[in-house]
Parts: C-alpha cells; sequence; structure tokens
C-alpha cells in the first residue's frame, strides 16, 4: 500500500505539472493573439498622434523618409536629433507666445509616417518657428 500511495502522489504530481505547463503556454498564445489583434488594427499606443516639427527638421525628415520607410516593423522610430544645426541661433520668440520645442524623436505607424510626408510637401505649409502637424487626418 506504502508503495502504490507514493506512485498516486508522483501520478498527481505530473497531472498537475502538465496542467500548469499547458494553461501557461494557452496563456502566452492568447496573449500574442491579442498583441497581434492590436497591431492588426493600428493601435500604437507608443504612436505619436502630434508632432511639432520647423523647416530644418521637416527637410531633414524628408532626405531621410526612404531610410524611414524601409524599416521592418509597424512601429517606426523617427531620430531627427542628428538633423539639427548647432550654430545658428534662433530667432526671438514673439512675447505673446512662445513657439512649441520642435519633436527630435517620435514613433509613428506606417500610414501616420506616410501622412507626415504628404502634410510636409503640401505647398505653402508654414513650419517656422514650428508647426504641429496632427497625425490622424490623413484618413
Amino acid at each position: 500500500m506504502g508503495h502504490d500511495g507514493r506512485m498516486k502522489r508522483v501520478g498527481s504530481i505530473v497531472k498537475k505539472s502538465v496542467f500548469s505547463w499547458r494553461a501557461t503556454v494557452a496563456g502566452l498564445a492568447g496573449g500574442m493573439l491579442l498583441i497581434a489583434s492590436a497591431s492588426a488594427q493600428d493601435a500604437c499606443g507608443l504612436c505619436a498622434k502630434q508632432v511639432v516639427i520647423n523647416s530644418e527638421l521637416a527637410s531633414c525628415f524628408l532626405d531621410q523618409y526612404d531610410q524611414f520607410a524601409k524599416a521592418s516593423s509597424d512601429a517606426i522610430v523617427v531620430d531627427l536629433s542628428g538633423c539639427a544645426s548647432r550654430g545658428i541661433v534662433e530667432a526671438l520668440p514673439s512675447p505673446n507666445k512662445a513657439p512649441a520645442e520642435p519633436d527630435m524623436q517620435f514613433i509613428v505607424s506606417r500610414p501616420q509616417l506616410a501622412c507626415l510626408k504628404k502634410q510636409l510637401e503640401t505647398p505653402g505649409v508654414v513650419l517656422d518657428p514650428s508647426a504641429t502637424i496632427e497625425l490622424d487626418s490623413c484618413k
């Protein structure tokens, strides 16, 4: 009887560990499906809703657009920190309202990347001292 009792305990431990392993795998698979579903719906939680940019950064962005567009992920990191000139003194802001500080780094989705390019290429767009570009307006 002592031997059978130990075998039942070992069998129950094995069954419990297999069950918990299966539950863990099922939970992970379910989580991955939720993540895939969210990204498929273009729900980029880290993506910017708007970008503040000036003409110098806009020109740099457009020059590098092909490199950004080649990114393999759906969320694209745009880093314009190497574009800002260091030697030029900015014009003094008007006393009424200071211009918004341009965004040097931001994350956008593929549709937002194309939207930003389209808006920056719009004839007559005013970017100086800075402009706020809404990234969800191109739908």
